[in-house]
């Protein structure tokens, strides 16, 4: 039997309810106006696509769309009125255990969480606006979540306010890109016990913190802009326990925090721009076999900073606009070593009230004598071949 288009008016004698269980497999549903029928559960596989202003609302019953069935379509709605829950995770849009969903082109406006994949493959989610309502940490939910997926794309989103903008957790092999995540309480993007993923292009702003990556293995994060995550313990990007990834061509700009490495094994971090932030790279002592080459460290108030004497990491051919040094034989680098890490930057790693003396003319003297004759800093925490102009410039 041929697939067919069903119009529906909201307005009409018969509710939507009653038209998602009469449908066809592979129907389309294409609908207009606001419906408010409480939870709309689609358990076949079809199409259902808004008309030019159409709206779905919830009104507070629960989740807004359930999503039952492999190779289901929802596009072009607004999507709003989830119920605020303390014991379930209700939100605008929820696929269950399903296969291939498509979701796209959605306006989730104020929903608690906004799109929910739990335990689906294969699936997309494209093009769609998750726009929270601020509140307490506690009664909001992320935008787009995440929970036991494989092999999904998350592509070209807007997503701003809510607790989470983008959160996965036992996720693997799935793409992020081209999406923004702005002022979020807590993460712009956060992935948990996630495997074999990666972003790109997509820009973290004005978040609590911008991206957490935790946990896992086989991450890749290139042309990613990190923008002006600031707070006492923000950052731009906090890798902690992750092994065998790279971090490359990313920008970290105005953040309180660049870039935190944290019990990392094996990862690249190459070819990134770290420019007036207040802490540029946070390397602890617990990384091991991390390469840091050809990155830009320009304009920060710390480039470098560590909590420990241990070093086995290479850093090696970064471009310092600190760095002073010369180049003798014209090969592009110094040929005298940099060690960014000053005296004052590691007497505020574990003294942070030490800040207020930042201004000090005795901070830059002590900065400069530890530099030339180092005594406090770890020895390896050095660049041996510095860059002498900036890379790619």
């Amino acid at each position: 039997m041929m697939a067919r288009v069903v119009p529906h008016a909201a307005n009409g004698a018969v509710p939507l309810t009653q038209r998602l269980k009469e449908a066809l497999p592979g129907d389309t549903i294409l609908v207009s106006g606001e419906v408010r029928e409480g939870t709309l559960t689609i358990d076949r596989p079809m199409a259902l696509i808004g008309a030019a202003g159409a709206v779905i609302d919830g009104d507070d019953a629960g989740d807004v769309v359930v999503i039952t069935a492999d190779d289901v379509t929802v596009q072009g709605f607004t999507v709003r009125g989830s119920r605020i829950s303390d014991m379930h995770d209700n939100a605008g849009i929820k696929v269950l255990d399903r296969a291939r969903a498509h979701i796209v082109d959605n306006f989730l406006d104020g929903c608690f969480f906004g799109i929910y994949l739990s335990g689906s493959r294969d699936a997309v989610v494209q093009g769609n606006r998750v726009v929270g309502h601020p509140q307490r940490e506690n009664r909001m939910g992320n935008g787009i979540h995440l929970w036991h997926c494989h092999n999904v794309r998350i592509l070209d989103n807007l997503v701003r306010d809510h607790r989470d903008g983008i959160y996965f957790e036992f996720v693997t092999d799935t793409r992020i890109e081209r999406n923004k995540s702005l002022n979020n309480l807590r993460y712009g993007l956060h992935f948990m016990f996630s495997n074999r993923n990666a972003y790109s292009y997509n820009r973290f702003q004005d978040n609590g913190a911008g991206v957490a990556v935790m946990y896992s293995h086989h991450m890749e994060m290139r042309h990613n802009r990190f923008l002006s995550n600031r707070g006492a313990s923000s950052y731009g990007l906090l890798l902690k326990e992750i092994n065998d990834g790279v971090l490359e061509d990313n920008e970290f700009a105005d953040n309180t925090t660049g870039l935190l490495v944290d019990g990392c094994n094996r990862f690249r971090i190459v070819d990134n721009s770290f420019r007036a932030n207040g802490w540029a790279l946070r390397l602890f002592a617990n990384a091991t076999a991390c390469v840091i080459t050809r990155n830009l460290f320009v304009g920060n108030t710390f480039d470098l900073s560590t909590n420990g004497d241990l070093m086995l990491n290479d850093i090696n051919g970064n471009y310092w606009d600190r760095y002073v040094g010369y180049d003798l034989d014209r090969d592009g680098y110094g040929d005298v070593p940099y060690r960014p890490l000053g005296f004052f930057g590691l007497l505020v790693e574990r003294m942070p009230y030490a800040m207020v003396f930042s201004r000090s003319l005795l901070v830059a003297l002590l900065d400069q004598a530890e530099r030339l004759i180092p005594t406090l800093t770890p020895l390896a925490m050095k660049d041996d071949h510095p860059l002498m102009r900036m890379p790619n410039g």
